[in-house]
């Protein structure tokens, strides 16, 4: 799939898997191995940006995924994300959906949705949401089948 597709069929939660469709190299080539695996992995979409233009800033359209917390003794010291813009020359592929009945806790950012948590049922996203404070967060139950929602354009006046 390309990045467009990932932008307007995935839903949020869904784990997507990028390559660059070369094969691995063997691990004694330290340096190709590096820069294989920064064009190839899995990760959990969590935000779509539907992209921004003015007159003296343009952001294009570009989708967000989530690769990994890293921290020690339950605490995160590191979150690394990823985004994609819309004419990425990588390829894409939908490893997972979230299921039917979890749970997505999101945070609303200028009419933009972010998943800050996806959680396998109600009482576990409450857990979770006392332990971990965001503000305007709230919950949504995953449907079967799940529907896209993408966000709205955002243009200024020049």
């Amino acid at each position: 799939m390309s990045a467009q597709q990932i932008y307007t069929s995935a839903p949020l939660g869904s784990l997507i898997r990028y390559s660059n469709g070369k094969p691995r190299p063997p691990a004694r080539f330290r340096r190709k191995l590096r820069a294989w695996e920064h064009e190839n992995g899995v990760g959990r979409l969590v935000e779509r940006y539907p992209g921004y233009v003015s007159a003296s800033f343009n952001s294009p359209p570009h989708f967000m995924l989530h690769l990994g917390d890293y921290g020690s003794q339950g605490t995160i010291v590191l979150t690394v994300r990823r985004a994609y813009g819309l004419d990425s020359s990588l390829h894409f592929e939908i490893v997972e959906t979230p299921r039917a009945g979890s749970v997505r806790i999101l945070t609303s950012v200028d009419g933009r949705d972010e998943l800050r948590h996806l959680a396998s049922n109600l009482a576990a996203a409450e857990s979770w949401m006392q332990v971990n404070r965001y503000s305007n967060m709230r919950t949504e139950i995953v449907s079967d089948p799940d529907p896209v929602i993408l966000p709205p354009t955002t243009r200024r006046a020049a």
